[in-house]
């Protein structure tokens, strides 16, 4: 009989019982954090955050250039564009939200044409609308950024810098204050004829006056004949007087706290 030999494949199968490769590794999602709007904005140009800075360096400008104005030649326009220039950067300095913007502009635009087109060196009865009008923009240039310097618990250097545009402007919109009572009572200031070469006041006399009364250091040569600029300059110096000691109480709150905790801290 013969012998069968059945072959049977009595080695181990080949099975796939092998560690399956399977992707368990961390998956690449995407968890990187979203830009919301919580997150840490951009940051803004160096112009774009010193807007009280800028503003402060045009109103020097203003105030230095404004004896050198001529009534005619290039000095007398070159006058009319830094003025128009100072108008604008005003609006660019409280320019926070677009409401501001818009009534801001709507001040501004007959300011603008007063120092862009219609200039006069000399005040005459129909300067009297521009005037009131620019004397409104500069209050409402005041109050905004009054609201946005001192609303900060921690002032900064362009806090500072606000500060110090908002008492310019006070000088500056009680000088336009000034030139209105001037207009309606042609005798309300006098000039000494020793020390002044024209008899009427002109534009930077107001300002002189203005600054003058506001540091209480008096402005010579120029003294307030009628009774209702003497009472607007006195409101002036009243009113530098408490705003410096305010700005002075603010910071004085605002750092005293750091302090406190320094010397603990030690």
């Amino acid at each position: 009989m013969a012998h069968v030999s059945t072959t049977t494949d009595d080695s181990p199968a080949q099975t796939n019982d092998g560690p399956a490769q399977t992707n368990d590794g961390p998956a690449q999602t995407n968890d990187s954090p979203a830009q919301t709007s919580d997150s840490p904005a951009q940051p803004m140009l160096p112009v774009t955050g010193r807007k009280f800075f800028l503003l402060f360096l045009f109103l020097l400008t203003y105030l230095a250039v404004y004896p050198y104005m001529g009534n005619t030649g290039v000095r007398y326009y070159l006058f009319r564009l830094v003025s128009a220039a100072l108008t604008l950067m005003c609006v660019y300095a409280i320019s926070f939200r677009k409401g501001l913007i818009y009534v801001a502009l709507a001040l501004a635009i007959p300011s603008i044409v007063e120092h862009a087109i219609l200039f006069r060196p000399r005040l005459v009865p129909s300067s009297v609308i521009p005037v009131i009008l620019s004397f409104a923009f500069d209050v409402f240039t005041i109050v905004v950024i009054f609201r946005r310097v001192f609303v900060r618990e921690k002032p900064e250097a362009e806090t500072i810098f606000g500060a110090v545009c908002i008492y310019l402007l006070i000088g500056f919109s009680f000088a336009r204050l000034y030139a209105i009572l001037a207009i309606l009572q042609p005798h309300a200031f006098y000039l000494d004829p020793a020390i002044n070469l024209h008899p009427v006041p002109a534009g930077f006399d107001f300002i002189f006056f203005s600054f003058g009364s506001m540091t209480t250091a008096g402005a010579d040569g120029i003294v307030a004949a009628s009774s209702q600029v003497r009472s607007v300059s006195m409101i002036e110096s009243v009113l530098a007087v408490l705003y410096i000691a305010v700005m002075i109480a603010r910071l004085m709150g605002a750092y005293r706290p750091n302090h406190y905790r320094s010397e603990e801290s030690s």
